[in-house]
Protein backbone atom coordinates (compact mmCIF):
# COMPACT_ATOMS: atom_id res chain seq x y z
CA UNK A 1 0.00 0.00 0.00
CA UNK A 2 1.87 3.24 -0.99
CA UNK A 3 -0.03 6.91 -1.21
CA UNK A 4 1.70 9.83 -2.62
CA UNK A 5 0.35 13.31 -1.26
CA UNK A 6 1.10 16.71 -2.42
CA UNK A 7 -0.07 19.81 -1.05
CA UNK A 8 -3.09 21.98 -1.75
CA UNK A 9 -1.29 24.05 -4.51
CA UNK A 10 0.20 21.75 -6.45
CA UNK A 11 -3.10 19.90 -6.57
CA UNK A 12 -4.64 23.07 -7.90
CA UNK A 13 -2.39 22.94 -10.81
CA UNK A 14 -2.32 19.49 -11.76
CA UNK A 15 -5.69 20.78 -12.93
CA UNK A 16 -4.49 23.43 -15.11
CA UNK A 17 -2.14 24.32 -17.39
CA UNK A 18 -0.16 26.03 -15.10
CA UNK A 19 1.43 22.78 -13.52
CA UNK A 20 3.36 21.67 -16.91
CA UNK A 21 4.53 25.42 -16.90
CA UNK A 22 5.54 25.31 -13.13
CA UNK A 23 7.34 22.18 -14.04
CA UNK A 24 8.73 23.15 -16.90
CA UNK A 25 10.73 25.98 -14.92
CA UNK A 26 11.56 24.49 -11.83
CA UNK A 27 14.71 22.50 -13.09
CA UNK A 28 17.81 24.69 -13.89
CA UNK A 29 20.90 24.25 -16.28
CA UNK A 30 24.01 24.07 -13.70
CA UNK A 31 27.25 24.27 -14.80
CA UNK A 32 29.97 22.46 -12.84
CA UNK A 33 32.57 25.21 -11.50
CA UNK A 34 35.80 23.74 -11.75
CA UNK A 35 37.90 25.15 -8.43
CA UNK A 36 34.64 25.46 -6.34
CA UNK A 37 32.58 22.84 -6.65
CA UNK A 38 33.47 19.01 -6.44
CA UNK A 39 31.44 15.62 -6.75
CA UNK A 40 30.73 13.75 -3.31
CA UNK A 41 31.32 10.80 -4.74
CA UNK A 42 34.84 11.95 -5.58
CA UNK A 43 35.43 12.90 -1.77
CA UNK A 44 35.11 9.09 -0.34
CA UNK A 45 38.47 7.53 -0.41
CA UNK A 46 40.46 10.99 -0.67
CA UNK A 47 43.40 11.25 1.81
CA UNK A 48 42.44 13.78 4.40
CA UNK A 49 45.68 15.52 5.96
CA UNK A 50 46.31 17.46 9.34
CA UNK A 51 48.40 20.31 10.23
CA UNK A 52 49.14 22.40 13.19
CA UNK A 53 50.03 24.96 10.72
CA UNK A 54 46.93 27.90 10.32
CA UNK A 55 45.86 26.31 6.83
CA UNK A 56 42.55 28.08 5.09
CA UNK A 57 40.44 27.19 2.36
CA UNK A 58 42.05 29.14 -1.23
CA UNK A 59 45.40 28.62 0.18
CA UNK A 60 48.13 27.18 -1.78
CA UNK A 61 50.60 25.07 -1.15
CA UNK A 62 54.27 24.50 -2.85
CA UNK A 63 54.65 21.18 -5.38
CA UNK A 64 55.06 18.22 -2.42
CA UNK A 65 54.16 20.73 0.22
CA UNK A 66 51.84 17.93 1.62
CA UNK A 67 54.85 15.99 2.87
CA UNK A 68 55.09 18.48 5.73
CA UNK A 69 51.34 17.55 6.71
CA UNK A 70 50.24 14.40 8.89
CA UNK A 71 48.43 11.98 6.54
CA UNK A 72 45.95 10.73 8.73
CA UNK A 73 43.62 8.65 6.94
CA UNK A 74 40.97 8.76 4.32
CA UNK A 75 37.36 9.63 3.76
CA UNK A 76 35.09 6.61 4.17
CA UNK A 77 31.64 7.89 3.82
CA UNK A 78 29.98 11.89 3.39
CA UNK A 79 26.50 12.05 6.21
CA UNK A 80 23.89 14.47 4.83
CA UNK A 81 20.69 15.77 6.79
CA UNK A 82 17.37 16.37 5.80
CA UNK A 83 17.73 19.98 4.88
CA UNK A 84 20.83 19.07 2.42
CA UNK A 85 23.53 20.00 4.62
CA UNK A 86 26.79 17.80 5.07
CA UNK A 87 26.55 16.87 8.72
CA UNK A 88 29.70 14.83 8.97
CA UNK A 89 32.74 13.85 6.98
CA UNK A 90 33.46 10.49 8.16
CA UNK A 91 37.28 9.53 8.65
CA UNK A 92 38.88 6.70 8.56
CA UNK A 93 42.10 7.36 11.19
CA UNK A 94 45.17 5.50 11.72
CA UNK A 95 45.42 1.34 10.95
CA UNK A 96 47.18 -0.10 7.76
CA UNK A 97 44.98 -0.73 4.65
CA UNK A 98 42.01 -0.65 6.12
CA UNK A 99 43.04 -2.56 8.91
CA UNK A 100 42.95 -1.26 12.81
CA UNK A 101 41.05 2.34 11.51
CA UNK A 102 38.89 3.67 13.67
CA UNK A 103 35.75 6.17 12.17
CA UNK A 104 35.84 10.15 13.45
CA UNK A 105 33.34 12.35 12.36
CA UNK A 106 34.63 15.55 11.22
CA UNK A 107 33.07 18.70 10.60
CA UNK A 108 33.07 19.64 7.11
CA UNK A 109 33.84 23.47 7.89
CA UNK A 110 36.99 22.29 8.86
CA UNK A 111 38.33 20.80 6.29
CA UNK A 112 40.02 23.31 3.85
CA UNK A 113 40.80 22.63 0.29
CA UNK A 114 43.74 23.81 -0.44
CA UNK A 115 45.53 23.87 -3.97
CA UNK A 116 48.86 22.80 -5.12
CA UNK A 117 50.96 26.22 -6.99
CA UNK A 118 51.44 26.09 -10.76
CA UNK A 119 47.91 25.74 -11.57
CA UNK A 120 47.58 21.90 -11.84
CA UNK A 121 44.44 21.21 -10.93
CA UNK A 122 45.89 19.33 -7.55
CA UNK A 123 44.14 19.58 -4.27
CA UNK A 124 44.31 18.48 -1.02
CA UNK A 125 41.61 18.54 2.18
CA UNK A 126 43.62 19.92 5.26
CA UNK A 127 42.38 20.39 8.93
CA UNK A 128 43.99 22.21 11.56
CA UNK A 129 44.78 19.37 14.35
CA UNK A 130 47.88 17.08 15.41
CA UNK A 131 47.08 13.69 14.31
CA UNK A 132 46.85 12.61 18.27
CA UNK A 133 43.62 15.23 18.74
CA UNK A 134 42.35 13.01 16.03
CA UNK A 135 42.91 9.74 17.05
CA UNK A 136 42.04 10.30 20.83
CA UNK A 137 38.79 11.98 19.27
CA UNK A 138 35.35 9.80 20.05
CA UNK A 139 34.75 6.85 17.24
CA UNK A 140 32.09 7.27 15.10
CA UNK A 141 29.59 4.34 14.62
CA UNK A 142 27.41 3.72 11.54
CA UNK A 143 24.27 4.27 12.72
CA UNK A 144 24.39 5.95 16.55
CA UNK A 145 24.18 9.84 15.40
CA UNK A 146 24.83 10.32 19.49
CA UNK A 147 28.47 9.71 18.35
CA UNK A 148 28.64 13.24 16.37
CA UNK A 149 30.52 15.73 18.23
CA UNK A 150 28.62 18.83 19.78
CA UNK A 151 29.69 21.04 16.43
CA UNK A 152 28.50 18.21 14.30
CA UNK A 153 25.39 17.67 16.13
CA UNK A 154 24.76 21.79 15.96
CA UNK A 155 25.44 22.17 12.53
CA UNK A 156 23.36 19.10 11.42
CA UNK A 157 20.05 20.58 13.57
CA UNK A 158 20.70 23.98 11.49
CA UNK A 159 18.51 25.96 8.95
CA UNK A 160 20.05 26.10 5.49
CA UNK A 161 19.24 28.68 2.94
CA UNK A 162 22.66 27.78 1.32
CA UNK A 163 20.89 25.72 -1.94
CA UNK A 164 18.14 28.50 -2.28
CA UNK A 165 21.27 31.32 -2.28
CA UNK A 166 23.06 29.45 -4.92
CA UNK A 167 20.57 29.37 -7.20
CA UNK A 168 21.52 31.09 -10.86
CA UNK A 169 18.00 32.52 -11.42
CA UNK A 170 14.88 33.32 -9.96
CA UNK A 171 12.34 29.98 -10.58
CA UNK A 172 9.43 28.45 -9.09
CA UNK A 173 10.66 25.49 -6.79
CA UNK A 174 8.78 22.16 -6.93
CA UNK A 175 7.18 20.59 -3.11
CA UNK A 176 8.78 17.92 -2.44
CA UNK A 177 6.11 15.39 -1.97
CA UNK A 178 4.39 13.45 0.87
CA UNK A 179 4.47 10.14 0.63
CA UNK A 180 3.84 6.75 2.45
CA UNK A 181 4.61 3.77 1.78
CA UNK A 182 4.68 0.40 3.57
CA UNK A 183 7.80 -1.02 4.94
CA UNK A 184 9.09 2.24 4.63
CA UNK A 185 10.18 5.47 6.97
CA UNK A 186 12.17 8.88 6.89
CA UNK A 187 15.45 7.68 7.51
CA UNK A 188 17.45 9.11 10.11
CA UNK A 189 20.48 11.67 9.48
CA UNK A 190 22.90 9.60 9.70
CA UNK A 191 21.54 7.29 6.90
CA UNK A 192 21.55 9.81 4.18
CA UNK A 193 24.82 9.20 2.86
CA UNK A 194 26.47 9.84 -0.59
CA UNK A 195 26.88 6.06 -0.28
CA UNK A 196 23.59 5.59 0.41
CA UNK A 197 21.79 8.09 -2.13
CA UNK A 198 24.37 7.57 -5.38
CA UNK A 199 22.11 4.82 -6.90
CA UNK A 200 19.23 5.30 -5.46
CA UNK A 201 15.44 5.04 -7.40
CA UNK A 202 13.83 8.16 -8.25
CA UNK A 203 10.39 7.84 -8.63
CA UNK A 204 7.79 10.58 -9.80
CA UNK A 205 4.04 11.04 -9.80
CA UNK A 206 2.21 7.84 -10.13
CA UNK A 207 5.14 6.02 -8.85
CA UNK A 208 6.52 5.99 -11.84
CA UNK A 209 10.48 4.88 -11.85
CA UNK A 210 12.12 7.60 -13.63
CA UNK A 211 15.63 7.30 -12.91
CA UNK A 212 18.55 7.28 -10.30
CA UNK A 213 20.44 9.53 -8.65
CA UNK A 214 23.92 9.46 -10.43
CA UNK A 215 26.21 12.76 -8.46
CA UNK A 216 25.71 14.80 -4.99
CA UNK A 217 27.61 18.00 -6.51
CA UNK A 218 28.71 19.63 -3.20
CA UNK A 219 30.29 23.83 -2.90
CA UNK A 220 33.44 24.42 -1.25
CA UNK A 221 31.54 25.09 2.11
CA UNK A 222 29.94 21.75 1.68
CA UNK A 223 26.23 22.56 1.16
CA UNK A 224 24.58 20.49 -1.40
CA UNK A 225 24.29 22.29 -4.47
CA UNK A 226 22.34 19.81 -6.83
CA UNK A 227 21.32 16.45 -7.29
CA UNK A 228 21.89 15.29 -10.73
CA UNK A 229 19.37 12.31 -11.92
CA UNK A 230 19.82 10.37 -14.41
CA UNK A 231 16.46 10.36 -16.34
CA UNK A 232 15.36 7.98 -18.82
CA UNK A 233 17.56 5.49 -21.05
CA UNK A 234 17.44 1.42 -20.72
CA UNK A 235 20.44 0.01 -18.98
CA UNK A 236 22.00 2.74 -18.56
CA UNK A 237 21.98 4.11 -22.38
CA UNK A 238 20.19 7.29 -23.37
CA UNK A 239 19.98 8.48 -19.85
CA UNK A 240 19.74 12.35 -19.39
CA UNK A 241 21.72 14.01 -16.91
CA UNK A 242 19.18 16.66 -14.93
CA UNK A 243 20.50 18.43 -11.61
CA UNK A 244 17.31 19.68 -8.95
CA UNK A 245 18.10 20.68 -5.71
CA UNK A 246 17.83 18.71 -2.19
CA UNK A 247 14.54 20.42 -1.23
CA UNK A 248 12.69 19.53 -3.86
CA UNK A 249 12.98 15.51 -3.01
CA UNK A 250 11.55 13.27 -0.50
CA UNK A 251 13.13 10.02 0.72
CA UNK A 252 12.70 6.71 1.83
CA UNK A 253 14.05 4.07 3.59
CA UNK A 254 13.07 0.41 3.93
CA UNK A 255 12.99 -1.18 7.57
CA UNK A 256 16.03 -3.12 7.08
CA UNK A 257 17.85 0.48 5.98
CA UNK A 258 19.49 -0.99 2.87
CA UNK A 259 17.13 0.04 0.00
CA UNK A 260 16.08 3.77 -0.34
CA UNK A 261 13.37 5.47 -2.40
CA UNK A 262 13.86 8.92 -3.72
CA UNK A 263 10.47 10.74 -4.95
CA UNK A 264 10.25 14.47 -6.79
CA UNK A 265 7.11 15.91 -8.01
CA UNK A 266 7.08 15.71 -11.58
CA UNK A 267 7.29 13.30 -14.14
CA UNK A 268 10.02 11.19 -16.69
CA UNK A 269 8.77 13.83 -19.59
CA UNK A 270 8.51 16.55 -17.61
CA UNK A 271 12.17 16.07 -16.35
CA UNK A 272 13.64 14.92 -19.63
CA UNK A 273 12.16 18.66 -21.26
CA UNK A 274 14.90 20.27 -19.04
CA UNK A 275 18.56 21.54 -20.00
CA UNK A 276 20.76 18.78 -19.71
CA UNK A 277 23.07 18.88 -16.62
CA UNK A 278 26.93 19.13 -18.24
CA UNK A 279 29.25 17.64 -15.74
Amino acid sequence: MKRFVSTTAIAILLGTGAFADAHSTSIIEYEFSQGSDFYASEMIGMRVYATEAEMQAGMTVAADGERDWNDIGEINDVILTDGGDVAAVIVGVGGFLGIGEKDVAVDMSQINRVEEDGGTGEFFLVINASQEMLESAPEFTRGDAGMMTTETEAQADAETTSTDMAMAEDRPMLVAPTVEREGYMAPEPVDLTSENLTGARVYGTNDEDIGEISELLLSEDGQIDRVVIDVGGFLGLGEKPIAVTFEELSILRNEAGDSFRVYIDSTQEALEAQPEYQG
